[in-house]
C-alpha cells in the first residue's frame, strides 16, 4: 500500500470523504446482503427457525458492540499518532490492538455460551424458537475470536485511510456465504445436514477466512512491520489507553444492543408475526443507511489523523461535508423506502400479516434516517477527538432511559399499540440527534476560533 493514496493530512476533503466511504459502503452492502442471505435461508428452513434469527440479533449485537468499540477507539488513537508523526508508536498500538482483540474474543465466547439462555429468556423467548435460537448462537459465540480480530485488523487500516481492504473482504465473504449457506443447512460433499446451525458454521467460516486476507493487508501496510509474538504481551499503558477510547464507544454500541432488546422486548408482545415484520424492517433500513456508514468510518479517520495534526479547520471541514453529504443522500432513502416500503417487505415474505406491519414500520422510521445521519455522524466527530464519553451519555438516554416510558405511553396508555412503538422510536432518535447536533456544533465553534487567528493557515472559518 502506497501511503500517499491516503494522505488525509493535505488532499482535499470533500475527496477524502468520498475515497474512503465509497469503500466502505460498497463493504458494508455486501455485508448487509451477507445478513439477508442468512434471512432468507432461515425462512427457507420454517417461520420458527425466522424468528429465532430475529430474537438472535441483539444477542449478536452483543459481538458487534465489542468490536466496533474496541475498533473506533483503535482507529483514534492509532490515527493520532499517524497524524502527530509518531509512526513506532502507531506501530507499537497496532500490536496491542491486536492482543486486545484476542483477548477479547476468549472472553467474550466464555460470556456467551454462559449467559446467552438467560439472554433469551429476557426477550421472551419460549418452545422452538428459544431452542433453534440458542443453537444458532452457541455456534456464533464459538467463533467469538474471528469476529473480534477482524474487527481489530480493520481498526488498523481503517487509521491510514484504507477502507479497500475490508470491502474487498466482505465482497468475497457474501459469494462465500452464498454458497456455504445451502451446503451447510442441507449438507452434501460430506457434510451433514445440519438445519439453522450450519447457518451459523458458515458465518464463523467466513470470519476465519477473513482472518487470513486482512492480517496479509496490515502486514503489507508496515502497520506490523518486524512484528514479533512477544509484541502482543500485554502493554499496560496500551490497553489503559484502549480500554479508555474502546470501552465508552463499545458500552456506547452495547446501549444499541439494549436498546434493540427494549424494542423487541415491546413488539413480542404483539406476536410471532410483529417480531418477524420488526427483523425484516431493520434489515431493509440496514440497506438504506449503507451511505452513512461508509461516512462514519472516513470522518472518524479524518478527524482522528488532522486533530492529532492539529490541522483544526480540516476537523471542521470535515464536520460540514460529512453532515451537508449525509443528510442529501439519505434525503433519497427516505423518499426511497417510504415509496417502495411494500415491494421491499414482499421480497422477505409472502405472509400478508407481515408484510403488513412491517411496511407501518418502514413509513414511520423513513422519517428517523435523517436523525441517523445526524447521531452518527456527531459520534463519529467525537470518537475522533477522543471524547468518547459524550455519546455513551447520548446513547444510554436514547436506547434505554427514554424508550420504556415513551413506549408504555404510546403504545400502552394512549393504545397506539405497535404504531406507538414505531412513533416513539421516531421521537426519542430525533430528540437526541438534536441535542448531540448541538454539542458538536459548539464544539467545531471553538475548534474554528483559533483556526481564524492563524495567519499561517490562509483559512478563514474552516
Amino acid at each position: 500500500m502506497h501511503q500517499r493514496d491516503y494522505d488525509l493530512l493535505h488532499q482535499p476533503i470533500p475527496g477524502l470523504i468520498r475515497k474512503i466511504a465509497l469503500p466502505t459502503s460498497v463493504g458494508y452492502f455486501f455485508n448487509t446482503m451477507f445478513n439477508v442471505v442468512d434471512t432468507f435461508y432461515g425462512g427457507r428452513i420454517s417461520t420458527d427457525a425466522l424468528a429465532a434469527l430475529s430474537l438472535s440479533f441483539p444477542v449478536f449485537f452483543l459481538i458487534i458492540a465489542i468490536g466496533a468499540g474496541i475498533s473506533t477507539g483503535a482507529t483514534a488513537l492509532i490515527g493520532h499518532a499517524l497524524g502527530s508523526g509518531d509512526r513506532d508508536g502507531a506501530r507499537h498500538l497496532a500490536g496491542q490492538t491486536l492482543s486486545f482483540g484476542l483477548a477479547h474474543g476468549v472472553f467474550l465466547t466464555l460470556l456467551g455460551l454462559a449467559c446467552a439462555p438467560f439472554l433469551f429468556g429476557l426477550l421472551g423467548a419460549t418452545g422452538v424458537v428459544l431452542e433453534l435460537a440458542l443453537q444458532y448462537m452457541v455456534c456464533i459465540f464459538a467463533g467469538s475470536v474471528f469476529f473480534l480480530v477482524n474487527y481489530v485488523l480493520n481498526a488498523i487500516l481503517n487509521a491510514t485511510g484504507d477502507s479497500r481492504s475490508f470491502r474487498n473482504y466482505l465482497v468475497l465473504g457474501f459469494f462465500l456465504n452464498l454458497a456455504f449457506d445451502p451446503w451447510f443447512m442441507y449438507g452434501g460433499m460430506g457434510l451433514p445436514a445440519m438445519g439453522l446451525p450450519g447457518i451459523a458454521w458458515a458465518t464463523v467460516l467466513v470470519q476465519a477466512i477473513g482472518n487470513c486476507y486482512m492480517l496479509l493487508r496490515v502486514k503489507q501496510s508496515g502497520m506490523l512491520r518486524h512484528f514479533r509474538f512477544a509484541e502482543l504481551v500485554p502493554d499496560r499503558h496500551a490497553y489503559y489507553q484502549l480500554a479508555k477510547q474502546g470501552f465508552p464507544s463499545s458500552l456506547n454500541m452495547m446501549t444499541v444492543a439494549i436498546g434493540i432488546f427494549v424494542i423487541t422486548r415491546f413488539v413480542a408482545r404483539f406476536g410471532s408475526d410483529a417480531v418477524a415484520a420488526y427483523g425484516i424492517g431493520t434489515r431493509i433500513e440496514q440497506i438504506a443507511l449503507l451511505p452513512v456508514m461508509g461516512m462514519n468510518v472516513a470522518t472518524l479517520a479524518l478527524v482522528a489523523q488532522n486533530s492529532g495534526a492539529r490541522q483544526l479547520e480540516r476537523v471542521v471541514q470535515t464536520i460540514r461535508c460529512a453532515l451537508r453529504a449525509g443528510i442529501i443522500l439519505m434525503s433519497f432513502g427516505t423518499a426511497a423506502v417510504f415509496l417502495a416500503a411494500r415491494p421491499l417487505m414482499s421480497l422477505f415474505t409472502k405472509d400478508p400479516r407481515v408484510v403488513g406491519i412491517g411496511v407501518q414500520y418502514l413509513r414511520i422510521e423513513a422519517f428517523v434516517f435523517i436523525a441517523y445521519v445526524i447521531l452518527y455522524t456527531s459520534v463519529s466527530v467525537l470518537q475522533g477527538l477522543k471524547r468518547p464519553a459524550i455519546p455513551l451519555v447520548v446513547g444510554l438516554v436514547r436506547q434505554i432511559v427514554l424508550p420504556i416510558p415513551v413506549f408504555y405511553l404510546l403504545a400502552d396508555l394512549l393504545g397506539w399499540g405497535l404504531t406507538g412503538i414505531w412513533c416513539g422510536i421516531l421521537l426519542v432518535t430525533w430528540g437526541a440527534a438534536c441535542v448531540i447536533l448541538l454539542y458538536v456544533l459548539r464544539l467545531a465553534a471553538t475548534l474554528d476560533g483559533p483556526v481564524r487567528l492563524a495567519p499561517e493557515t490562509g483559512v478563514e472559518g474552516g
